[in-house]
């Protein structure tokens, strides 16, 4: 007798490889815990037309970094996405479709939004766990460009010493420790960013008590650990 596919099955299925994981999707997908039923497929549908209009944008745009510019205002100016700072604990910070609705989130899914548009116009560009502080790096001929998801900002080396400085402790790092930041700059795998994402909301319902949402965060954290330890590989 045929078993219709569950939320989570479908979830199950799109982290089974590795190394093939469609983070956006994937990501987007984590959502069905709090909004059972949503449909995916308008939400990638959505992104799929802020995409077309970057592109739009960007047809006379002649350099790397004038994309840059050019994608950087459309989402953080005209678009108006922005870092959630009156209620950043709010748990719709995490679901991308609400971030996609409300222009609002966190530095992760900030990120994701971002990352998936300027794939439409050709950078490569990366997601970055930086500590304390999800990134983005943005891969260009004259050299990396560092942006804070949050703000918009572009990082120099100095920022980026500067936010990495109050947590050497954490880190294990002595206080005249001279590792080059390059370290804390090499990309996420999108099994990371997945389970740092669900780490955020594992500590929103942890601290607010809410042992149901928290289990199914946790159940969600497992099926990632366990796909990574027995990945699927097509034939």
């Amino acid at each position: 007798m045929f078993k219709p596919l569950t939320e989570l099955d479908y979830f199950r299925a799109l982290i089974a490889d590795p190394k093939r994981i469609p983070l956006f999707e994937a990501a987007a997908a984590i959502a069905h815990d709090e909004y059972p039923g949503l449909d995916l497929q308008q939400v990638l549908a959505k992104l799929d037309s802020l995409g077309k209009g970057l592109a739009e944008r960007c047809k006379d745009a002649s350099t790397e970094l004038k994309r840059v510019s050019i994608a950087t205002t459309y989402f953080y100016r005209e678009l108006g996405f922005a870092g959630n700072v009156n209620d950043y604990y709010d748990p719709n910070n995490s679901y991308l479709h609400k971030v996609l609705e409300s222009r609002r989130g966190i530095p992760i899914t900030l990120a994701l939004i971002y990352l998936e548009l300027v794939s439409t116009i050709g950078l490569d560009a990366q997601g970055i766990s930086f500590p304390g502080h999800f990134l983005i790096r943005i891969n260009l001929h004259e050299g990396p460009v560092v942006l804070d998801p949050f703000t918009g900002y572009s990082l120099s080396q100095d920022d980026l010493l500067e936010r990495l400085r109050p947590l050497r402790n954490q880190l294990g790092l002595a206080a005249d420790d001279d590792t080059p930041i390059r370290r804390f700059l090499e990309p996420a795998a999108p099994r990371d960013i997945l389970l740092r994402m669900l780490r955020n909301l594992q500590t929103i319902y942890q601290q607010a008590g809410q042992t149901e949402q928290l289990a199914r965060v946790v159940r969600r954290s497992q099926l990632l650990s366990a796909a990574s330890s027995n990945p699927r590989h097509p034939g």
